[in-house]
Formats: C-alpha cells, structure tokens, sequence
C-alpha cells in the first residue's frame, strides 16, 4: 500500500510541528478500509487560519471495500461514516474533499496519464478569523 499523509510545505508550516487529526484520519482510514492507495492531504494552509491549523482536508482512498458500492455518494458516506468523530460539528475538521475509487478505477485514472490536483484556493470565508498574512 502506498500511504501518503504529508503536509505541502508552505511558509506557515513548522518543520517539527505535529499533526494529530492527519495522523488520526489516516489511522482511521487505513484500519477500516485497507487501502491500496492513501494520501491525506492537510489543505488547511490554503484558506484563512493560523498557521499549522487541522481543519480543511483532501483525502484521496482507494480501497477494495469500494467495489461494493454502486455510486461515488455510497462511498463517500463510508469515508464519512469512518472519520465521524473528525467531521461532526464539534469536531476537529471543518471541510472535507474525498476522492474514493476502487483499485481498478484508479489503475484505469493512471494509465489515462490523469492524476488529483490541490481543491482550490479559499474564497474568503466569513472573516471572522484574523488574516493569517498579518
């Protein structure tokens, strides 16, 4: 399995600072749905926080448990249904992009030379936090 769980280095990332909802998303990930492939992309840097926030994730899965599934949605509520801690509304992660795929889906996106880009960039939120920029 291919596990991917490291934070884009940025200006406002410490080199020594710990990560525990990234870890705890690929922990939970991993132990339920034996991935092949998993990268959990902190993306939190992209949007209007403090520096070394855990609070906007990408998480890229693929995983045999999925070949059961007949829609995107299906697996998406299983991703969910693993992380719920992490995603209710007192927990830790406020936004959440999943890709799931099976193993041949994914094999299939590689061979078409297709791969999964950054979400984008924030588009302001409601300012209530202050600019991280200051």
């Amino acid at each position: 399995m291919s596990v991917s769980a490291t934070k884009r280095s940025t200006s406002s990332t410490s080199l020594h600072a710990s990560f525990p909802v990234k870890e705890a998303i690929t922990k939970k990930l991993t132990e339920s749905l034996s991935p092949t492939h998993l990268e959990v992309r902190n993306e939190s840097y992209m949007h209007n926080v403090p520096p070394n926030s855990e609070t906007h994730f990408k998480v890229i899965v693929v995983s045999p448990a999925f070949a059961s599934t007949k829609t995107p949605l299906a697996r998406h509520r299983m991703v969910n249904s693993v992380l719920s801690e992490e995603v209710a509304s007192n927990g830790p992660v406020h936004a959440l992009s999943i890709v799931a795929s099976t193993p041949e889906q994914w094999d299939a996106m590689a061979a078409a030379g297709k791969s999964i880009g950054p979400s984008p960039s924030c588009r302001g939120g409601d300012g209530s936090l202050p600019d991280k920029r200051s």
